[in-house]
């Protein structure tokens, strides 16, 4: 049975790649210049997971599938060897160069679960002013086991977030914390916390950029799918811009949901 799944797994990987994913949790947007330089309480965080490459999720759906391709064309199938921050610059590089709103390249490259700390005033925003990882097997096996995604749908074609931006410093630095605040908690693999951290990032989300939620090409209510499962978990929240997976945070199982594999090296 387990040669079987080895097989099957070397398999699809010759299809889909052996580069990892990565899975935005608690903090999203404060990663932006334009978000952080607004902080009143720097630094904000961000947590990224580093995802083995067990299904093929799909594109534009917030777990950094364009920054995979860019990385696949330039490294390969596998990640080189070297300093991690100076990869993420390489990366950003080359998917980057004249873009307006910069990608985050950390969760591809760091291993594990990472908390990115963010301060305007050092690269002037673009890079992690410091990047804090865990490796630890019984946390990775533990985020494994009450992360749930869901597959809801992809950016449609004409969506945007940033149509209408609300940058009330407040809520920047609510955002800001919150992904403190999940990092602590998935140390501590303290469910509840972690899906309150969830929570407090998505309604940073419809204070600051409202269109995350709701926007006139997205057909599926948002934020009434996500109210619905959380009334039977922990707390969730989306993996991305206009819906993608709903991340849900539960100790029981959530039907129809994926589950992943966290990349430890």
């Amino acid at each position: 049975m387990l040669d079987s799944a080895v097989e099957h797994s070397s398999a699809l990987q010759r299809v889909i790649g052996r580069l990892p994913y990565r899975l935005q949790l608690a903090g999203g947007w404060i990663d932006q210049q334009w978000m952080s330089v607004l902080n009143p309480e720097p630094p904000g965080s961000m947590v990224v997971v580093s995802l083995e490459p067990t299904v093929r999720f799909m594109d534009r759906c917030g777990l950094a599938a364009g920054t995979r391709a860019v990385a696949r064309r330039i490294w390969g199938d596998h990640l080189p060897s070297g300093d991690p921050a100076q990869l993420v610059r390489d990366l950003y590089a080359a998917e980057n160069h004249g873009a307006a709103d910069p990608s985050d390249m950390c969760g591809i490259v760091y291993p594990g679960v990472s908390r990115l700390d963010y301060d305007a005033a050092i690269d002037s925003g673009r890079f992690p002013s410091h990047v804090e990882s865990t490796c630890d097997e019984g946390v990775s096996r533990w985020l494994e086991r009450v992360l749930h995604l869901v597959p809801v749908l992809q950016r449609p074609d004409g969506y945007s977030p940033l149509g209408v931006k609300r940058l009330d410093p407040t809520w920047v630095a609510r955002l800001g914390r919150s992904g403190r605040a999940c990092f602590d908690a998935i140390v501590g693999m303290d469910v509840a916390a972690l899906g309150a951290s969830l929570n407090e990032t998505a309604a940073c989300w419809d204070a600051l950029l409202p269109h995350v939620h709701a926007h006139p090409t997205i057909n599926v209510d948002l934020r009434a799918l996500l109210a619905a499962y959380r009334a039977g978990s922990a707390g969730a929240m989306y993996s991305g811009c206009g819906g993608g997976y709903l991340i849900v945070a539960s100790e029981a199982d959530v039907p129809g949901s994926l589950r992943v594999s966290v990349r430890l090296r």
